[in-house]
């Protein structure tokens, strides 16, 4: 049982729990607030270690801290603010985190379910292989050369990996030899790699860019596909599909993307000046913070805070939500 509920609740700080005592030294070091710690020690009769001691109860409950070397006494309407704000968050985060339980909940059921006895009949596995280890430009450059699909790729960080300019000697012998080649990089990939796209393009790849991209990925038309288990950018392990509804599937999703994308039909010319206009409304209708998005968009957060205010200029805007707004009833988004 708290000291408050024994005694009874006769103030503010009788209800967090505090002392007489403490309510007692609060009241005489609030009017002293702002003032140098050694000033106030003084002022209380009390050396500085015995003062800080008998702040103890009323740091740990947020009314009074130590910024540099002078005392600050919030105010009880602050300090109830204070706790308010602290309360608000913290039932905002279990808010976040019961409804990321409840989505998950569908995919705990989902692992679980197992066809009956009866349900079904020639039931067989899927067509490939997760693996791991190995080296994967041997095993990436054999699948492309046993196999005769158009190749095409999602490549959000391709210009990192060791093997790059290896890939790309190997794309350019399927192009030479009559395959296409399709590659869409994000955006960011125009100021952080413009060589690298530039030499697939001198390959004969056909290049795009789009804001951003969920996972690597390579789909040989008609017969494979490559991506990472879980999806993401790790190497391995990796998962090779050869079912084809599986290789349909991915070769929709990558259509819906290369749509979407930003044609580049002439990279030299065009990689310096692409306008990101549109990547930065998609962001800002997202939601997201300058910060976010020059991480997004590899541009520098100078870069960003320019464009996001030419933006509303243009479209007469005050907000960013306003800004959104418009660019939707114009067709901008």
């Amino acid at each position: 049982m708290s000291r408050s509920t024994r005694r009874g609740v006769t103030s503010v700080l009788s209800a967090l729990g505090m002392s007489t005592e403490d309510e007692r030294r609060y009241q005489q070091l609030l009017p002293l607030s702002g003032g140098p710690l050694a000033d106030v020690a003084r002022a209380v009769g009390l050396t500085e270690a015995r003062l800080w001691a008998s702040l103890s109860p009323l740091a740990g409950r947020g009314l009074v801290e130590v910024e540099g070397d002078r005392l600050v006494v919030r105010t009880i309407p602050a300090l109830v603010a204070h706790l308010l704000q602290e309360e608000a968050d913290a039932a905002a985060r279990s808010r976040e985190q019961l409804r990321s339980l409840a989505a998950a909940v569908p995919y705990l059921v989902a692992a679980a379910f197992q066809p009956g006895a009866g349900q079904m009949e020639n039931l067989g596995g899927l067509d490939g292989e997760l693996s791991a280890g190995g080296n994967a430009l041997a095993l990436l450059t054999e699948l492309i050369e046993t196999s005769k699909g158009d190749l095409l790729w999602w490549r959000p960080d391709a210009w990192l990996l060791p093997r790059e300019s290896a890939i790309s000697v190997v794309v350019g012998r399927a192009v030479a030899s009559g395959r296409r080649s399709r590659a869409i990089y994000p955006l960011r990939a125009l100021h952080e790699a413009p060589e690298v796209l530039q030499a697939r393009a001198r390959q004969g790849e056909q290049v795009r860019v789009i804001d951003e991209m969920p996972t690597r990925l390579l789909v040989i038309q008609g017969s494979h596909a490559v991506l990472p288990e879980p999806l993401g950018f790790a190497d391995e392990p990796r998962l090779l599909v050869r079912q084809p509804a599986i290789v349909g599937a991915l070769t929709l999703l990558f259509e819906r993307y290369w749509e979407q994308a930003t044609a580049l039909p002439a990279l030299d010319a065009l990689l310096p000046r692409v306008d990101v206009r549109g990547s930065v409304l998609r962001q800002l209708a997202a939601g997201a913070k300058d910060e976010q998005i020059a991480r997004t968009l590899g541009l520098s957060l100078r870069t960003v805070r320019r464009r996001v205010a030419d933006v509303m200029i243009e479209l007469g805007a005050d907000t960013r939500f306003q800004a959104g707004v418009e660019a939707a009833r114009r067709g901008w988004l």
